[in-house]
């Protein structure tokens, strides 16, 4: 069995001392023999800052446990079943992240995939609303320079951390999740390169809801209308109390 220490930063972080469910996704995706398109499972809240071990299965899947041996995440071989719809144009994806930017409705954050409080590269800073007119959500994205590697390209984990929040609004606005869901697990394909410096508009939709879960589907295209990533995700709610 071949194992790999792993760390998650402190700022990657969704809720406060819980990793990005997004950025887990694609450590573990980094870490698997064919991340062409690959399902996160979560089963408890991953750490930030604590050593963490993935290590392979019989199957060739990959598991994520902490220190006690914990199972935290596991992946498995899955096809993205959603299918998107039409790209939003560039100039409705910007009016939606001007809107979100001056919303009073949303809180100002650190989350890892949403929050305008990260500083430039140590974030996504990908801030979405819902589209007039449409049951979409969507915002114009241009990725940091510090976010790249050395080829100018978006590793793993900053693919999949696009491909998370998303999705969580899609489920709110549109089908009503409360504060407080967490993506329960994430299936997604990245069809070409992400560049920084370079243009792309994030949409998702909510696909369907069955009582506390919640289906949704998320999309990275550029301007241009070609698509560079597509997602599923299942949203859990919190039970009331």
């Amino acid at each position: 069995m071949v194992e790999v220490a792993v760390r998650i930063p402190g700022y990657a972080h969704g809720y406060p001392e819980v990793a990005f469910g997004g950025y887990v996704a694609g450590v573990l995706a980094a870490n698997s023999e064919d991340p062409t398109e690959l399902r996160v499972d979560f089963r408890a809240p991953v750490p930030i800052e604590q050593p963490l071990t993935i290590a392979s299965t019989e199957s060739g899947a990959r598991t994520l446990t902490d220190a006690d041996g914990l199972l935290l995440a596991e992946t498995a071989k899955a096809t993205v079943g959603i299918v998107a719809p039409p790209v939003p144009s560039w100039a409705e994806a910007k009016a939606a992240t001007e809107a979100a930017l001056v919303s009073r409705e949303r809180p100002r954050t650190d989350c890892y995939g949403c929050g305008a409080d990260c500083a430039p590269g140590r974030g996504m800073r990908l801030f979405t609303s819902k589209l007039p007119g449409h049951d979409l959500i969507a915002g114009a994205w241009t990725p940091d320079p510090a976010l790249g590697g050395a080829d100018g390209t978006l590793g793993a984990e900053h693919v999949w951390s696009l491909l998370d929040c998303p999705g969580g609004w899609a489920a709110m606005t549109m089908h009503g999740m409360r504060p407080g869901a967490v993506t329960a697990a994430l299936t997604a394909t990245q069809l070409q390169p992400i560049s920084v410096g370079a243009d792309y508009i994030s949409y998702s939709w909510a696909a369907n809801r069955d009582g506390r879960k919640y289906t949704v589907g998320v999309a990275l295209a550029t301007p241009d209308g070609d698509l560079c990533a597509l997602a599923e995700a299942l949203w859990i709610e919190p039970r009331q109390r």
